[in-house]
């Protein structure tokens, strides 16, 4: 026999190696694993390579007779889960053949290691015929063996399968995972182009994962720094505040995508969960349908009906089009005029690709509502149809129904039909960071404080890297003039990115709101120069504040603003804002009147923005408000009684 139950620790074949007593498998240096019952079939079949495993066997071994399960279900899946992982096929096998309506056979030259090194483990050799009688006490012996190291195998399975489903059911040591963090799919084909690829299909597996209603999932903004790291899993899973890891790769080749994918424990450095994908590239939306709900079932999280409804929405999409779509999310990311511009052109090209991808309207619709500076009277109206048309085609897109709810908000200021379709978009998505950010805007402008908080407070939670989200909480501190708590988030920001100029300019107006203007001053310059504005203007803002103090430099400024505007769109809003801090209501009141005709969204602000302080005593102002359908009162604790 070539079964040996004690001695053998691991063995080998082609590109594979595996350790037989904890459960790990090579190819190349690369770990994989399989599932603990699939792993205990590939087991027996490896410990007698050559000889038939019947299915009778299989079952006695593996699925007790108080097992209640579909053992004919549960064998056939545990044999295609091992010939996924092999690159193997029932057609053509190199590794397993299926013994029709017997059992199945390893057919592979194996390498055992054992004691004494290691030797070769063939089938059991075929003598020829012997003469009556010869050897029955040798035959006999050996079926004594063969029998005594049977039960030997038998007894060390069911002891390990039983310890497997004691560690499942919650008994021992199995870890309780209640949030995740997915990291960059590594790009196996070597294709720098693939990239967009790669990124995109673990932002939208990211996207999948946060349908699942009990389970927090990390954005990708705060998991794209870790592409390619060295870092520890365990202080991964520390900076991040996550029970979990998954870690994988995708290698796309023609019209086919393979996606490696493994659940890590980080605390205790256990493997959970392993498996490989070999798909069609149109195939891939359900595919991540199908490893989202894997992890939910591998981390115990309970998927809710309305959680198993968005599980199962995906249908095939062109693959050249959802190329061109990743691609476009992925250029969103980087937060540039530019590359919003290839992002939107990127869509657009999928759209032509696929002219009923949703999930590409939607994305088209973003660019032109976050976009590169677009005037609002342009950009709104195709958000609208972009976003019309994605709802149009598929109700459940989310991205659609933030799109939907920013349009009502900043250009119809319907804040209550906006509010209907930002519940909607986090229903069909609870863990969108994208919709709960911009529902605490809407929350923050309507005044309801401390729901907006809240938003803001979970948005930091799902996006803990992100220094958009940091900014974001530091403005709701400054909105209800904690300007100290403000500088403390914005300050992270800035820590995160310190190109983030923005951070710094909001800092400035914190600083020159509690009277400290050198401080101001110095970080309007820092911002200004982070966003390439030319030093002789920088210059000439630092001369004007000298000469004039802030009205001065206001006033420069304003300047400076109008004569860009002459060229290239500039928010009256903006020229609103800087006249009254210039000291000129009048010019502040054409403006922001000149903002309503065009629904300039910055108007939906004005009451969280102090510089408009100096005009709540003119009835101009709470004229403007009731226009725009704000409620009429003195900060967010004043609007949150009056809506």
């Amino acid at each position: 026999m070539a079964t040996r139950a004690d001695s053998t620790k691991k063995c080998r074949f082609d590109p594979f190696e595996v350790d037989l007593s904890s459960g790990d498998i090579w190819k190349h240096g690369t770990r994989l694993r399989l599932q603990e019952q699939p792993f205990q079939v590939l087991r027996v079949l490896l410990q007698r390579p050559g000889e038939i495993a019947s299915r009778e066997e299989l079952k006695q071994m593996l699925w007790p007779g108080d097992t209640f399960v579909d053992f004919d279900d549960g064998l056939n899946t545990a044999i295609k889960k091992i010939r996924d992982l092999l690159g193997d096929s029932a057609e053509s096998p190199r590794y397993i053949e299926t013994i029709p309506r017997r059992g199945y056979r390893f057919i592979a030259p194996v390498t055992v290691a054992t004691a004494g090194g290691c030797e070769a483990a063939p089938a059991e050799p075929r003598a020829g015929p012997a003469p009556p009688g010869a050897g029955r006490g040798l035959k006999a012996s050996r079926v004594g063996i063969y029998v005594a190291l049977t039960l030997l195998l038998v007894v060390a399975a069911g002891m390990e399968l039983a310890e497997w489903r004691r560690r499942d059911s919650g008994g021992g040591a199995a870890p309780r995972i209640e949030s995740v963090a997915v990291l960059p799919l590594r790009n196996l084909g070597g294709d720098p182009a693939q990239q967009y690829l790669a990124d995109g299909t673990t932002m939208q597996l990211i996207t999948t994962l946060t349908k699942i209603s009990n389970l927090r999932v990390i954005s990708w903004a705060s998991v794209r720094g870790y592409a390619n790291t060295n870092k520890p899993l365990p202080e991964i899973a520390k900076e991040l505040n996550v029970d979990g890891i998954i870690d994988g790769s995708l290698e796309h080749s023609g019209d086919r995508v393979k996606i490696n994918i493994q659940l890590i424990h980080p605390p205790s450095g256990r493997n959970l969960w392993a498996e490989g994908y070999d798909r069609q590239l149109r195939d891939i939306l359900s595919l991540q349908d199908e490893v989202a709900a894997s992890i939910a079932r591998e981390v115990r999280v309970a998927l809710t009906p309305q959680d198993r409804v968005r599980l199962s929405g995906a249908h095939p999409v062109d693959p050249e089009a959802y190329l061109l779509y990743t691609r476009g999310r992925s250029l969103m990311q980087r937060w540039t005029p530019e590359t919003w511009r290839s992002a939107r052109q990127s869509f657009h090209d999928a759209i032509d690709k696929d002219p009923n991808y949703a999930a590409a309207y939607a994305g088209l619709a973003e660019t032109y509502i976050t976009g590169d500076h677009l005037d609002p009277q342009v950009s709104i109206p195709l958000a609208r149809t972009s976003a019309a048309k994605a709802l149009s085609l598929d109700d459940t897109e989310s991205d659609a129904h933030v799109a939907v709810a920013q349009v009502k908000y900043m250009e119809d200021w319907d804040f209550e039909g906006s509010e209907k379709e930002f519940r909607r978009a986090i229903e069909l998505n609870p863990g969108d960071t994208l919709a709960h950010h911009l529902y605490s805007h809407l929350l923050l402008a309507m005044g309801r404080y401390e729901e907006s908080l809240q938003e803001s407070e979970l948005y930091v939670k799902l996006d803990p890297l992100s220094p958009s989200a940091y900014e974001h909480l530091g403005f709701h501190y400054q909105a209800n003039g904690q300007y100290q708590q403000a500088i403390v988030e914005y300050r992270k920001s800035a820590l995160l990115d310190p190109s983030w100029e923005s951070s710094h300019a909001l800092v400035a107006d914190c600083y020159r709101r509690m009277g400290m203007s050198q401080e101001a001053l110095a970080e309007y310059e820092r911002a200004m120069a982070l966003a390439g504005t030319r030093p002789e203007v920088i210059k000439g803002l630092r001369a004007a504040f000298e000469r004039g103090g802030w009205k001065g430099y206001w006033s420069k400024s304003l300047s400076d603003q109008v004569a860009k505007s002459k060229h290239e769109y500039v928010s009256p809003y903006v020229l609103a804002t800087q006249s009254v801090l210039a000291g000129n209501t009048e010019d502040a009141f054409r403006y922001l009147q000149k903002a309503f005709a065009t629904h300039d969204d910055g108007l939906t602000f004005i009451k969280l923005d102090h510089d408009f302080d100096s005009l709540h005593s003119d009835p101009r102002y709470a004229a403007l408000l009731r226009e725009v359908g704000l409620p009429v009162g003195d900060g967010p604790g004043a609007n949150a009684r009056l809506n």
